[in-house]
């Protein structure tokens, strides 16, 4: 049968490591948090609930998740983000699946995204499938700085029924903060040509808007559902600016 370790990368998450780690310990004796440079006390609360803490500055997503998982203890991982919750469902299915020989070298699970000011997702929540159980004999993450990705090739990948919340916004404020900041990295790895961004521009933001507040029923939300649709649909558009603007030739200066 085979052990767990749990990875974890963080920085300036004093205010959500501890329900973070709460939630897996029983699941694992071996929790790392890989920081990257907190200015807070997020290494001290780690430590204090147990968990080797390494310190490694930050080289992209990607990155940091392999060296997370180069340090574990055992084969066997599963990767959180600190602002993630392993739910009780999952981790009784996690359990069971340890006692056991896994069949597949991947586990995926849903994340469900918790807006501001609420304790557990809706409905209409944002959420998505992703493997984060995984066999690192065979499977590891990619060397992406911006999509935190296994590399999977052929290998089978188990689906688990539990689920994992994601308290990833404190507020719509820290939600545009975020945002803004991940726009960033993703405006630099764009590969799009400029023309097809610069016909795509006009509609991004109400493309998104729509998709957001409409499709996925955001509107159902109330004032939040509102603020995250905006706040989202204004992100993607300032990622289109910015790499726009990257692309932009520099002026010649006339003498």
């Amino acid at each position: 049968m085979p052990r767990l370790s749990v990875t974890i990368i963080a920085k300036n998450e004093a205010a959500a490591i501890a329900r973070c780690i709460e939630a897996v310990r029983e699941l694992a004796d071996d929790i790392v948090l890989v920081d990257s440079g907190s200015t807070d006390e997020t290494v001290a609360i780690a430590a204090n609930m147990g968990a080797r803490t390494l310190v490694n500055p930050w080289p992209g997503y990607g990155p940091q998740k392999r060296f997370a998982e180069a340090n574990a203890l055992h084969d066997w991982v599963l990767n959180l983000d600190a602002d993630e919750v392993v739910t009780p469902d999952l981790a009784a299915e996690v359990k069971a699946l340890m006692a056991t020989e896994p069949a597949h070298a991947a586990y995926q699970f849903r994340v469900s995204t918790v807006y501001p000011g609420w304790s557990r997702p809706r409905l209409w929540a944002d959420d998505y499938n992703i493997a984060r159980l995984y066999d690192r004999r065979r499977v590891h993450y990619s060397d992406s700085p911006v999509h935190d990705r296994l590399v999977l090739g052929s290998t089978s990948v188990g689906q688990l029924r539990g689920t994992v919340y994601h308290y990833s916004y404190r507020s719509i404020a820290h939600m545009e903060e975020k945002l803004n900041a991940y726009t960033d990295l993703q405006a630099a790895v764009l590969k799009k040509r400029r023309w097809s961004l610069w016909l795509r521009l006009p509609f991004e933001y109400p493309v998104v808007f729509i998709r957001y507040y409409l499709l996925r029923r955001n509107v159902t939300g109330g004032l939040t559902g509102l603020l995250v649709s905006h706040a989202i649909a204004k992100a993607r558009t300032r990622r289109v600016l910015k790499f726009l603007q990257a692309r932009k030739p520099a002026r010649k200066k006339h003498t």
